[in-house]
């Protein structure tokens, strides 16, 4: 699985207009589930986000995580980070997994997520959605974890 974390002041997503999940301090969360993934695999994705230390202790070093600050979560399904870029100027998305195996990875990450932490909104999965935020920092993490 592959994620794109970015340390926001606040995040939201709307889908025809109309605002489907927001966050105030946190954690934007891009997923793309790949091919070959698993739970197994979301669990240890969800587990390095949940972790990360990418917020600002007294000292104003990145020494503390979502769950320390007691940040938000808002995830948003993302195929295209799964995008090959190599082979032209078209890129390529046959690592992204079948739209179902993607769901069910999606949602089952987002399950796991709400059982561990306490502010989670989501995106729509397979939706047209405008994507709001304002990047702290700016902090954009890339993470990409194999089976």
């Amino acid at each position: 699985m592959k994620a794109l974390l970015q340390r926001v002041r606040q995040a939201r997503v709307e889908v025809a207009a109309t605002v489907v999940g927001e966050i105030g301090p946190g954690l934007l969360v891009l997923l793309c589930a790949e091919r070959g993934d698993t739970e197994a695999v979301a669990d240890k994705l969800l587990t390095k986000v949940l972790k990360l230390r990418i917020f600002a202790d007294e000292a104003g070093k990145m020494n503390r995580s979502v769950q320390d600050v007691g940040g938000g979560l808002l995830l948003v399904s993302q195929f295209t980070l799964a995008a090959d870029t190599s082979g032209g100027n078209r890129p390529s998305f046959s690592q992204a997994a079948a739209p179902e195996d993607g769901r069910r990875l999606y949602e089952y990450f987002v399950a796991q997520a709400r059982a561990a932490h306490p502010v989670v909104q989501t995106g729509q999965f397979a939706a047209d959605m405008q994507v709001h935020l304002v990047n702290d920092g700016p902090v954009t993490i890339p993470i990409e974890l194999r089976p």
